[in-house]
């Protein structure tokens, strides 16, 4: 069975859709950085538990997995990472501390992005605040609200940062190869 070298798993809001624009955009910077891309489809379900459950039954895997959501999919992402393992988590205006799934995330990988607006009506920005502070995530807050819809370029930049410093994190093929070599001198 081939490994999947790099790979972004999307976890879409509440109200959206697994193409909506955010996605489509940040797919795009992916696929340039030559990380497969995966977005499934929750619109079947509001509920976040069963939303996660759906991502862990798709048990998504590569040698670089990288957890991406929005809103109620960042819940989903963040809770995903104690199973999944991923390499880099990139939240945004995440839905966390809700009553009833106000669980904290467990295992978040070192490289994780949160980006939340100032203006958000939907998650108080304080949430991220909290998130950040506990997992020692770095935190954008931007000018915008919760679709962060008019931030498109800035996320895109953040998340490729995020991208090319996940592909730096963990060496390919040859440069371990070479680095054993080197060790074996």
């Amino acid at each position: 069975m081939n490994t999947i070298e790099n790979l972004v798993c999307f976890a879409h809001g509440k109200e959206s859709g697994p193409w909506g624009t955010k996605i489509t955009r940040l797919a795009q910077v992916a696929r340039a950085r030559s990380f497969e891309v995966l977005s499934p489809d929750y619109s079947h379900t509001h509920d976040p538990h069963e939303r996660v459950a759906q991502l862990l039954a798709l048990a998504p895997r590569a040698r670089r997995l990288v957890l991406v959501g929005s809103s109620m999919g960042a819940y989903v992402s963040a809770m995903a990472c104690a199973e999944l393992r991923p390499q880099a988590l990139f939240l945004m205006a995440p839905a966390l501390y809700f009553p009833g799934w106000d669980e904290e995330p467990a295992q978040c990988p070192p490289l994780t992005v949160v980006v939340h607006g100032w203006q958000d009506e939907i998650v108080p920005v304080e949430r991220s605040l909290r998130f950040a502070q506990k997992h020692r995530a770095a935190l954008h807050l931007l000018d915008s609200d919760h679709s962060l819809g008019n931030q498109l370029p800035l996320l895109a930049l953040l998340f490729d940062r995020l991208l090319n410093a996940t592909l730096l994190a963990l060496p390919t093929g040859p440069e371990m190869r070479s680095t054993a070599r080197d060790d074996d001198t």
